[in-house]
């Protein structure tokens, strides 16, 4: 596995409420794809529309043995061969705000939020999401999927030359107790069911830590740069800052 960070300038907006802003976060720097389908099929509808909370993802009370997950903080992964970690950390803060997993040539990207103990929040975001995408030129079909609503959007984005192109991109969203995960799949697990198995189930093994403090509904769980359970903190090295909607070779590996 290898472990790239890329840091957001300061002066880029950390409200996570805003449907620019989980639009941004969605777009920017992601993988290169490959050319969109004529027409983007379908996942495989479940027989209701809820979430499938009971083949994950968990909250961290369900997972009382890590095992050899990753610890990010509020997110924990289970490594795979193969398997890219790139984090954004937001320069004002210091904080890293995205883990992006890319795996067999696909990608997702993965966000924990505060949400309300006693409803979910995954229809009004998805609703805001597909207004947002609408509003820049994009499409957003809202779709039943392998995690219950999701979103199969195809985004608008300024290409080298200056042209707009459209990338497709998959939303979806898994509400837990008083936590909401969002992951947006990116290259071929966007558009092909069979691309996005392995993501998938990524996605599912992934173990949500709350934490008992006080925090309003979509305020962003903190993310820390990973380390085995149980091991120390490593030491935060200062990386120059990155622009975060262009993906050059200036991102640094870690191995």
């Amino acid at each position: 596995m290898s472990l790239f960070r890329k840091r957001r300038p300061a002066g880029e907006s950390g409200d996570q409420a805003e449907t620019s802003e989980w639009l941004m976060a969605a777009t920017g720097n992601i993988p290169a794809v490959p050319a969109e389908p004529e027409q983007a099929p379908e996942p495989e509808p479940q027989d209701d529309d809820r979430p499938d909370r009971p083949n994950g993802p968990w909250d961290v009370s369900e997972v009382p043995d890590p095992g050899d997950y990753l610890d990010l903080g509020a997110i924990r992964l289970r490594p795979r061969p193969g398997m890219d970690l790139r984090l954004e950390i937001d320069e004002a803060s210091g904080q890293v705000t995205t883990a992006m997993v890319q795996l067999g040539g696909s990608a997702v990207q993965l966000q924990a939020f505060a949400a309300p103990r006693s409803m979910g929040i995954w229809d009004e975001i998805r609703a805001e999401i597909a207004e947002g995408v609408t509003r820049q030129g994009g499409t957003a079909d809202d779709v039943p999927g392998t995690f219950g609503r999701e979103l199969l959007a195809r985004v608008p984005v300024h290409t080298a030359d200056g042209r707009t192109a459209h990338q497709p991109a998959r939303f979806t969203g898994t509400d837990g107790p008083r936590w909401f995960l969002r992951a947006v799949f990116h290259g071929a697990a966007a558009y092909k069911a069979e691309a996005a198995v392995e993501l998938e189930a990524l996605v599912r093994e992934v173990v949500v830590v709350r934490g008992s403090e006080a925090m309003a509904p979509r305020e962003l769980l903190p993310l820390r740069l990973p380390r085995e359970t149980g091991a120390p903190e490593p030491e935060q090295e200062e990386r120059p800052s990155l622009d975060p909607f262009h993906r050059g070779p200036e991102i640094t590996e870690i191995r």
